[in-house]
C-alpha cells in the first residue's frame, strides 16, 4: 500500500496544477498570406499611463497563430490580484511590438482584458478589426463592462468623429471637429462616471485621452481621481491617476474664481480682471490674431451675442496670445472686436495670464459671473449662444 500510493497521488496532484493554470485560447481570423504576424501578444501596461497607450507597456508573452487561427498562452505568470492586459496583433512591418492604435478605432489592433490568477479566457476576433470583432466566451462582470465599453466607444466614433477625419478645414469646420470630438469624450466619461467597475473605469478614462491630455477635461479627472480614491485607495494605477489630477496644476475648473490678475489693455492702461467683469455675465474669451478659429468666432459668434445682450449685462474681455501690438490691434478692427474689451501681455506663448490659468489651448474661454465665479468654459458657436440664451432667460 505505501509503495502504490504516491503513484496514485502524483496524477491528482498534476491535475491540481493545471486546474489552477491560467490560460489565454482564442481563434483568429487570420490570412497566412497577408499583411499580419501570425502572433497575437500580450502586453502588461506597466502603468495607468500605459492603459491603451503605444510603446509604454511591456510583451510578457507572445503566441503562434496555428493555421486553424487558434493559439493559446500558457504558464502565464501568476498575479495575486487581477490586472489589466492587453491583447494585441502587429503588421509585419512593424518594427514596435508594443506599437496600439487608438487613430482609427474601427481598426484598432488591441483588446484591453482584466486577467486574473486561475482563470481561463477564451476569445475571438479578426486580425483586420481585433478591437471591433473582439468577443469573450462567458466573460466575467468586469470583462462584460470592458465589452460594453468598446461598443460605446466604436458608435461613438462612428457617430461623432469618423466624418471629421476627412471633413472640411475650414473656421468652421475646425470648431464642428473640436465639438464632435467632446462629444465622443462625453460618451466615454459618462461610462466611466457610472462603472463600478475600477478597470473598465480607468480603460474608460484613457480613452478619453490616449494622449494624457486631459485640458479640456480636468473636472473629469479630478472627479474620477476622488472616485477611485474612496473604493481603491492603494491601487497603483489610482495613486498614478491622481498625479494628474492635483488641483493647483489643472487647468481653472469650474466652480473656481478666475485670479484678480493685471490686464495690459488695449487702451494702454492697466487693469486688474475683476474689475473688468460686467453686471451679469463675463465672457473671458482666449485667442490670438493667428489663430483660424478664433477669428472666425470673433465675426461669427462672439459679435452677434455682443450686440444681442450686451444691454442685459454681458461683457466680453478678450485677451490675445500674439507678439505684435500692431498685428493685434489690425485683428481687433477687422473682426469688429473693438466693440468689447481687450487685453494682452504681447509676450507670445508666453503668456502670464496662460500660465496663471494653466492652459495652452486655443480658442478658449471662461465664462464667469459678476464675482468671476467660472459658470461653463470653452464652449464654442453654437453651444455659446444657447448657453447665453438660457441664461439670459431665466435672470
Amino acid at each position: 500500500m505505501n509503495k502504490i500510493g504516491p503513484l496514485l497521488l502524483f496524477p491528482m496532484l498534476l491535475l491540481v496544477s493545471c486546474a489552477d493554470q491560467s490560460i489565454i485560447t482564442g481563434n483568429l481570423d487570420f490570412d497566412p498570406n497577408g499583411n499580419w504576424r501570425n502572433k497575437v501578444y500580450l502586453i502588461d501596461p506597466i502603468s495607468f499611463d500605459g492603459i491603451g497607450s503605444s510603446y509604454m507597456g511591456k510583451i510578457i508573452d507572445s503566441a503562434t497563430v496555428q493555421p486553424d487561427g487558434s493559439f493559446s498562452f500558457l504558464n502565464l505568470p501568476e498575479m495575486e490580484q487581477a490586472q489589466i492586459i492587453q491583447l494585441c496583433v502587429q503588421k509585419k512591418d512593424e518594427k514596435y511590438l508594443n506599437k496600439l492604435d487608438n487613430e482609427d478605432v474601427e481598426n484598432s489592433n488591441y483588446f484591453p482584458l482584466v486577467w486574473q490568477a486561475g482563470k481561463r479566457i477564451d476569445v475571438s476576433t479578426s486580425v483586420e478589426n481585433f478591437q471591433r470583432d473582439f468577443t469573450i466566451k462567458n466573460p466575467s462582470p468586469e470583462n462584460q463592462a470592458m465589452i460594453e465599453l468598446r461598443d460605446l466607444r466604436y458608435r461613438a466614433f462612428k457617430d461623432f468623429v469618423k466624418e471629421g477625419l476627412t471633413g472640411t478645414h475650414d473656421p468652421a469646420g475646425l470648431l464642428t471637429r473640436e465639438r464632435s470630438e467632446a462629444e465622443f469624450q462625453k460618451v466615454l466619461i459618462d461610462f466611466a462616471e457610472n462603472t463600478d467597475y475600477l478597470f473598465p473605469g480607468l480603460v474608460s478614462i484613457r480613452w478619453t485621452s490616449p494622449d494624457a491630455n486631459y485640458e479640456r477635461i480636468p473636472e473629469f479627472i479630478f472627479g474620477q481621481c476622488n472616485k477611485w480614491k474612496d473604493s481603491n485607495p492603494d491601487h497603483p494605477f489610482v495613486r498614478q491617476l491622481c498625479q494628474w489630477a492635483v488641483k493647483d496644476k489643472l487647468p481653472l475648473m469650474i466652480g473656481d474664481v478666475v485670479p484678480d490678475f493685471p490686464m495690459p489693455m488695449l487702451s494702454g492702461d492697466t487693469v486688474p480682471l475683476h474689475r473688468l467683469l460686467g453686471e451679469r455675465l463675463t465672457i473671458i474669451d482666449l485667442w490670438a490674431s493667428w489663430c483660424i478659429p478664433c477669428r472666425h468666432e470673433n465675426r461669427e459668434v462672439l459679435a452677434p451675442l455682443w450686440d444681442q445682450y450686451h444691454a442685459d449685462g454681458l461683457q466680453i474681455v478678450g485677451y490675445a496670445l500674439d507678439a505684435s501690438e500692431s498685428v493685434w490691434k489690425k485683428a481687433v478692427k477687422k473682426d469688429g472686436a473693438d466693440r468689447w474689451l481687450h487685453a494682452s501681455h504681447l509676450e507670445g506663448d508666453n503668456s502670464p495670464l496662460f500660465e496663471a490659468l494653466r492652459i495652452i489651448t486655443i480658442p478658449a474661454n471662461f465664462i464667469v459671473d459678476d464675482t468671476g465665479l467660472v459658470l461653463e468654459k470653452n464652449l464654442h458657436g453654437r453651444d455659446l449662444a444657447e448657453f447665453l440664451n438660457e441664461y439670459f432667460a431665466k435672470y
